[in-house]
């Protein structure tokens, strides 16, 4: 079925509109023209924001559901260890990291209403397949790796997404529009850690659910506690998502636009599928390849560190795409491809990792580390040595309060798009990126003091307030990172840098909770929130360098 707009190929007076045919495709787009943007482009442009933010608030709760999952299946007794249960939001996190590198170039290569109405119906595999295999305690832990591994769609389509926003607003309004399809989307996050804990409370969809399971130890939601004892359906963590995403897909596919002047060589939707369809396939091969040879058996060989499992993943990746494009495909690529010459997009990189890798890792991270940090009074035994063993009788529940810091950093996102509209991106990124570097310094402080503590609830006031400021500046920063990189690039190349840069970023879903889950078992986590400040300090330099000092190649775009 065809619906939509195009538009025709004269020039806009001002009193002209379009012409309707019948098609989704819009064929005419020139929205620095202010008469056209007034006239003709405005509507459509909001138009495809307002149906891709839920679209992509869907795709965040799906990838960052893992998060959530992994204390419930803590609390419920699953036979897996701590350092097991790491591991799935690691692999959930690499997994859509890897996918927006193929993301970053769909939007050209299949269209925008083709590719997000395909990615987001996409997303149902793994939401189903999760609330299967959670209904069995038993099963391997590689079936749970299997499904954090599929999740990583959600996370590949943050990149398409924002790489289509782009391409529907002017500069002028880049920070903004893109801000708010971030920052909206970004609400997945809290939205999942919000309603995974209150639909597992309930038998939503009563025998054809499952049954329920009982809680072993005390959960939580965004109310209090939840007593030990209590049934649970935990699967409910994936079918829930299924109520929202079919009619999402339903109306991405009848209210969006593919824009020609951007995809010209899409061919038809069954065309278009086909190529999004085998791009994301062949993204799954390096993250699988990486997966294994990085993790511990018995899933994978534990022969590689994490910081040379993730530059393989990324080079694999890129060669992958390159190799096995074939056809106007190759030829598209290749141009993106461009992007990687030009050193704007390598500084623009280091610093969105530094905004958005801190916010999803964080987002990532923080849960599992409330439960294990604070969930434990941290006692010394007959020599001395710190035991980590005995549950806390006083510890916060990581479900009532780990949706703040995100859910602050996604409100913020939107103004900070709009302030940098305003004064200028790298400003905002070098005041922000100094309150991190504090922030960061400081909470590893507070860790070191609640994991050497007996009552380490005492500390978690300091702890919680402290990662709220490090997702209000990575909120915030998110949004001038935006505005800066729809400035220095042209309308062909933003698109992609946006998604290759969140591509990158998004590893901080893999780095954080790797990190802090290895420092936690070191007995050391404040050394994983030092390291944090420390990067955060050198890509604060670089920002200056860049944008800010007196011969910047291009002066606080």
């Amino acid at each position: 079925m065809k619906i939509g707009i195009q538009v025709n190929d004269q020039k806009p007076t001002g009193t002209e509109t379009a012409v309707v045919y019948g098609s989704a495709d819009v064929a005419k787009w020139d929205v620095e023209d202010p008469v056209f943007w007034e006239s003709q482009g405005k509507r459509i442009a909001y138009r495809n924001l307002w149906i891709s933010v839920p679209a992509l608030l869907c795709g965040f709760a799906v990838w960052g559901m893992w998060g959530i999952i992994t204390v419930q299946m803590l609390n419920l007794g699953f036979p897996f260890t701590q350092a097991e249960l790491f591991t799935l939001t690691a692999i959930a996190g690499i997994s859509g990291a890897t996918m927006r590198i193929p993301a970053s170039f769909l939007i050209r290569l299949a269209g925008g209403r083709n590719t997000i109405f395909l990615t987001t119906a996409m997303l149902l595999a793994p939401a189903i397949g999760t609330g299967i295999a959670l209904q069995h305690k038993d099963w391997p832990l590689w079936v749970f790796q299997l499904m954090a591994l599929w999740s990583g769609v959600g996370g590949g389509n943050f990149a398409s997404s924002m790489s289509n926003i782009s391409t529907f607003f002017p500069k002028r309004l880049q920070g903004t529009a893109l801000g708010l399809n971030a920052g909206i989307g970004n609400f997945g996050v809290t939205t999942m850690q919000v309603v995974i804990p209150l639909v597992m409370t309930v038998g939503l969809f009563g025998s054809f659910g499952g049954e329920s399971m009982t809680l072993l130890k005390d959960s939580g939601w965004i109310l209090g506690k939840i007593p030990a004892g209590t049934p649970t359906w935990i699967q409910n963590a994936g079918f829930a998502w299924v109520l929202s995403l079919v009619p999402l897909s339903i109306l991405c596919w009848f209210g969006m636009h593919n824009l020609k002047t951007v995809s010209p060589d899409t061919g038809n939707p069954i065309v278009a599928f086909a190529k999004i369809t085998y791009l994301y396939t062949l993204a799954f091969v390096p993250a699988i390849f990486g997966l294994y040879l990085y993790l511990p058996a018995p899933t994978g060989l534990g022969l590689i560190s994490m910081w040379v499992a993730i530059p393989l993943d990324i080079v694999s990746a890129l060669l992958v795409m390159k190799l096995a494009a074939f056809g106007t495909m190759k030829e598209n690529v290749a141009k993106q491809f461009l992007i990687f010459r030009d050193k704007h997009t390598w500084s623009m990189t280091a610093l969105y990792i530094v905004t958005f890798g801190s916010f999803i890792g964080f987002s990532m991270a923080l849960p599992l580390s409330i439960t294990v940090i604070f969930g434990i009074s941290h006692v010394p035994d007959a020599n001395g040595v710190l035991q980590h063993t005995l549950k806390n009788p006083n510890a916060p529940s990581a479900f009532t309060y780990a949706w703040i810091g995100p859910f602050v950093g996604a409100a913020v996102r939107p103004i900070g798009g709009w302030i940098s509209d305003k004064l200028g991106g790298s400003i905002v990124t070098q005041v922000i990126s100094l309150v991190m570097v504090a922030a960061s310094a400081a909470v590893g402080y507070v860790m070191m003091q609640a994991y050497g503590s007996a009552t380490p609830e005492q500390y978690f006031p300091a702890f919680l307030g402290l990662f709220i400021v490090l997702f209000f500046a990575s909120g915030i920063g998110n949004g001038s990172t935006f505005r800066t990189i729809g400035v220095i690039f042209d309308r062909q190349q933003a698109g992609p840098v946006l998604g290759w840069t969140s591509a990158i970023a998004a590893y901080g879903a893999f780095i954080a909770p790797v990190v802090i889950g290895n420092q936690i078992k070191a007995g050391t986590p404040q050394m994983a929130m030092y390291g944090f400040a420390v990067f955060y300090g050198l890509c604060l330099v670089l920002n200056w360098w860049f944008y800010l000092r007196a011969n910047a190649y291009v002066k606080n775009p």
